[in-house]
């Protein structure tokens, strides 16, 4: 099978194709796994860090990618849940233990024998990979590959992160950044809280003008003040000052949700800035957000299909997964960015 292999981390401006083109065995199976045929696969930021070392790959060499639409080939020998021809999505989360008070409450992604998908285990930029079945989801059949493989990272951790903010409706919500993630969670927040006015905090124009068009409150730049305190924000980038100035703009007892499994550090002296009385003080909340459990997926995925939410998509062949990472990097990001590994499947317009 054909697959993008990463074989040694570096910083993208040092190697732009960090990816190789190559050939690889077929995977195989285990009992208690499926074979999927990959149809498409999200671009994340995380695989940045994966690149660049900031999330220090395990081994090498290895197949990056967890937002991942599939049909199933072959089922192991003690599946139960999926059958030769279903099509399922696969999302970061790979496997959990399944028996620790983590995992027993519905919170693997707090599991500490977690295991990610393009991290620990190979992943979606290549024409096949494995996954546990307990991680491989049934798909909604009203929206397209192309237009699922977001949804399986960037929309389920973007619905974890506002459950996490327990915003309750008619309470302003800021998002800061707006790629992947924040695109999709302003398209659930208008539904489930058609009351509360969203602002979003982007550096780049084109972001504050998409962001409008899909209904933001009010859009400006990380540095600027919206005309009111906000109840919640959530964090969706890669970097810290937009951390700092967002607990500026927190209302007293108003909580930020960090999205980020890691942050670069081009800009940490902005942790120099952070002012007790004026960034924290008052019962002001930080929470991160660690990955992403089973129940979020599935609960999103079903939210998706409910309300229709559409993750705006670029496509890129398998061959391309170089340029979609260059790019993501150099924030040329109008929501997602999606590898087209397998054209048969449901594409949709992409």
């Amino acid at each position: 099978m054909k697959a993008m292999v990463l074989n040694k981390t570096a910083s993208l401006a040092e190697n732009p194709q960090p990816l190789e083109l190559t050939e690889l065995p077929d995977p195989v199976a285990g009992d208690n796994e499926v074979l999927l045929k990959v149809r498409t696969c999200g671009v994340c930021h995380t695989e940045l860090d994966e690149i660049e070392g900031r999330l220090q790959p395990p081994r090498f060499p290895l197949v990056l990618g967890h937002q991942v639409v599939g049909e199933v080939l072959q089922a192991g020998k003690k599946v139960t849940l999926h059958r030769p021809g279903d099509r399922v999505g696969v999302g970061w989360i790979d496997s959990a233990c399944g028996h620790c008070r983590y995992c027993l409450e519905g919170n693997e992604n707090l599991c500490a024998e977690f295991r990610a998908t393009g991290y620990d285990n190979n992943g979606g930029y290549a024409e096949k990979m494995v996954v546990d079945e307990r991680f491989a989801y049934a798909l909604p059949g009203s929206l397209s590959d192309i237009h699922t493989a977001p949804l399986l990272c960037a929309g389920a951790i973007g619905y974890r992160s506002l459950r996490l903010t327990e915003l309750k409706n008619g309470e302003p919500l800021g998002l800061t950044g707006f790629g992947a993630s924040a695109h999709l969670v302003l398209q659930m927040a208008s539904h489930l809280f058609p009351d509360s006015p969203i602002y979003v905090f982007a550096r780049n124009p084109e972001e504050r003008e998409f962001a409008l068009q899909l209904g933001a409150a009010w859009a400006g730049d990380t540095t600027e003040f919206p005309t009111l305190l906000l109840d919640a924000i959530i964090d969706t980038t890669p970097v810290w000052f937009p951390v700092v100035s967002a607990l500026e703009r927190l209302a007293p007892g108003g909580r930020l949700v960090i999205n980020a499994i890691r942050k670069e550090d081009v800009d940490k002296d902005a942790l120099l800035q952070l002012d007790y009385p004026n960034h924290l003080w008052r019962e002001k909340e930080i929470k991160s957000v660690a990955n992403v459990a089973r129940n979020d997926v599935i609960d999103f995925l079903k939210l998706a299909a409910e309300l229709n939410i559409q993750p705006e998509v670029e496509r890129y062949t398998l061959e391309d997964a170089n340029r979609a990472l260059v790019e993501l990097k150099n924030k040329h990001v109008r929501g997602a960015k999606v590898l087209v590994i397998d054209e048969t499947g449901r594409q949709g317009n992409g």
